[in-house]
């Protein structure tokens, strides 16, 4: 069932109730992304207010990534079982307490908490916001743009938080921890009038608690393993028995789905090639740049000794390019289809990572980093919103959670993976004099192994290109009654055979 406000005529004008609606789910998306990242260039000064050690540190941040990479499963099924409205609105709420109690608790573990609240509340209000936009704007040109919008907006906050992380610690780190909370308590407000009410999925069959208890499980310890791995060690006992049982885990969670009536994920929806390489590719790209921001701010504050604010900037290229694109990619992607903008931006990936290698003890911002930059922008334009608008296009409105739990799940569950790897290769190649060219050194099998992971992401997303051309969503336009029938019908055929590559 649809939203009340569903816009059915692809050239039809947003209402100001509807562009207040998405501008809600944009600044909750926004809010998850900056939380990601406005984080990492405040933690010296945490160390040094809250005298933390180094591992009670990466817990500021593993903190937050194994209460939202755990939980997103639950959290978009949650969103189809329980009404996608109500979802939202709660854990939204819950995000803004989370960040007060954050900005103003004086101990590490009362810190290390409230962001693991935080990530709770956004695996809950990301795919609730997601499956709120795909069941109110129509599949085509119309969904497109709105998801073009919707993504961008998580693409600027990811990139913006660096840059407000370093203006604001320059105050106080507790400044980025409160932020996100005024926008967050103004988003609820604003939500409260403006998004509208969703029906729930029939669950009078019950819900499938085993599947969600053994899904929970396998994702809070899958990630709890990666994170742990490069200080426990990757062949130590306690990571390979830790792998081990979230192999039986997902077995078991598996054939539950396979048998329940009412499953928390329908597996058929994965027999979609173009699903599988939406998920693959959501995680190859997250885990790329995750794994690239966190070499670059490394490169420039300790070898090049730029400070906070100066490496923040270095990144304000490509999210002001991000940010001037946010409208116009629906449109790139009607043109061309989804692969091929996905494949463009993987492209511009690979090669931005690939002119990053040349970087020197001296290098030249004008001529090295700015254009990796300025293509890393590029890419992030062009393929973050292309992946939400393949995962769920040809998707049912009572599955619309389910798979942006999926594909949210995919990107921060891939994020943990691929940076818990580039750590690891840096540590590994880090048996030097210590001097800063040996430091150099180590960083730039980090850098082929991040520039790897986009390139296997490109080929992925290549095979796509060979087997089908780019669905077209243009609008026949009808000179009378009869023509105007003849197109709706054509479209709806359209869409139905999209429809079939997802189904059992």
């Amino acid at each position: 069932m649809t939203s009340p406000l569903n816009v059915s005529d692809s050239h039809a004008h947003w209402s100001p109730r509807l562009w207040g609606t998405l501008l809600v789910l944009c600044a909750a998306m926004f809010l998850d992304a900056l939380d990601v990242s406005m984080v990492g260039v405040a933690l010296p000064s945490i160390a040094d207010d809250l005298d933390l050690t180094t591992s009670t540190l990466q817990w500021i941040v593993s903190g937050y990534i194994l209460g939202y990479g755990g939980l997103l499963l639950l959290g978009g099924r949650a969103a189809d079982l329980l009404g996608r409205r109500q979802v939202f609105l709660i854990a939204l709420g819950v995000f803004a307490l989370a960040s007060l109690l954050g900005g103003f608790v004086d101990s590490g573990p009362l810190l290390i908490a409230s962001r693991f609240i935080k990530g709770l509340s956004a695996a809950f209000t990301a795919p609730a916001g997601l499956s709120i936009i795909t069941t109110t704007f129509k599949e085509g040109p119309q969904r497109n743009r709105a998801l073009s919008i919707y993504t961008t907006c998580a693409a600027t906050g990811f990139s913006m938080g660096l840059v407000l992380s370093g203006l604001l610690t320059q105050l106080s780190w507790r400044w980025t921890m409160l932020l996100p909370a005024p926008i967050a308590l103004i988003a609820l407000v604003a939500g409260l009038r403006l998004i509208p009410h969703s029906d729930r999925e029939d669950t009078r069959r019950g819900y499938d608690l085993p599947g969600a208890v053994t899904g929970t499980a396998s994702m809070l310890l899958l990630v709890f393993t990666v994170v742990q791995a490069p200080e426990a060690g990757w062949t130590s006992a306690r990571t390979l028995l830790s792998f081990l049982a979230v192999a039986v885990l997902l077995t078991v969670f598996v054939t539950i789905e396979r048998r329940t009536a009412n499953p928390l994920i329908r597996l058929g929806v994965l027999r979609s090639g173009s699903q599988v390489r939406a998920q693959l590719g959501a995680a190859a790209f997250f885990g790329s740049y995750v794994g690239f921001q966190f070499l670059v701010t490394q490169y420039m504050q300790s070898l090049l000794g730029w400070s906070a604010l100066q490496t923040a900037l270095a990144f304000l290229p490509a999210g002001v390019l991000v940010a001037l694109s946010s409208t116009k990619i629906g449109d790139v992607v009607d043109r061309f289809g989804t692969p091929r903008v996905i494949a463009a931006g993987f492209t511009f990936l690979v090669v931005g990572y690939g002119l990053f290698l040349r970087i020197t003890l001296t290098p030249s911002y004008a001529a090295v980093i700015l254009p990796s930059m300025l293509l890393l922008g590029a890419a992030c334009a062009l393929t973050f919103p292309s992946l939400n608008i393949q995962a769920t296009n040809g998707v049912d409105d009572d599955e619309q959670g389910m798979v942006s739990g999926l594909l949210n799940t995919s990107i921060q569950v891939g994020g943990a993976i691929f940076l818990a790897v580039v750590t690891a290769v840096i540590t590994a190649h880090g048996s030097g004099d210590g001097s800063s060219q040996a430091v150099l050194d180590s960083y730039r099998p980090g850098l082929v192994v991040v520039t790897a992971i986009a390139f296997a992401g490109l080929l992925i997303t290549l095979t796509g290109l060979r087997r089908r051309r780019p669905v077209q969503h243009s609008v026949l336009v009808a000179s009378s009654e009869g023509d105007r029938a003849a197109a709706e019908a054509a479209a709806a055929q359209q869409s139905a055979a999209r429809k079939v590559a997802v189904r059992d």
